[in-house]
């Protein structure tokens, strides 16, 4: 096992960046573009409880949010006590990369830990692949 690996993703979206940030740090939208965390319940201090597409599992998550820098933490774990920040979202400006103001990039970095097996990097990683292109499209699209 690769202790400290990590897989980062990224994706243009038609937005701006202020909107997209806006978008990926409300628990409310968590369900429609998160495959770890299908079927989400929202809990008190909006800890979110949601059930995995893959195997059924349970997972807690809480967002913590950065809106100064546009940066997004999901800390996530099996006990709400215990939660770690394994997934970050990072929404850069299309001005700051040569795209228009209505533009941003938007990056998903998720890191690695010890007790993951070779078949659940695999699948967190494809998800990721396809939660970038998914959130693009719901964004875009106007359905988030």
């Amino acid at each position: 096992m690769n202790a400290g690996q990590s897989h980062i993703t990224s994706v243009t979206v038609m937005s701006s960046a202020a909107g997209v940030f806006a978008r990926m740090s409300d628990v409310r939208n968590l369900h429609r573009w998160s495959f770890g965390t299908w079927k989400t319940e929202i809990l008190p201090d909006d800890l979110v409880l949601g059930t995995s597409l893959f195997d059924g599992s349970l997972i807690y998550v809480h967002i913590d949010k950065d809106e100064a820098r546009l940066i997004i933490d999901y800390h996530l774990g099996a006990e709400a006590s215990k939660l770690v920040p394994r997934i970050q979202l990072r929404v850069v400006p299309g001005g700051h990369v040569g795209l228009g103001d209505d533009q941003c990039v938007l990056t998903f970095i998720a890191w690695r830990s010890e007790a993951m097996d070779d078949d659940r990097w695999r699948r967190l990683t494809a998800s990721h692949e396809m939660e970038a292109v998914l959130v693009k499209s719901l964004i875009e699209s106007g359905q988030m």
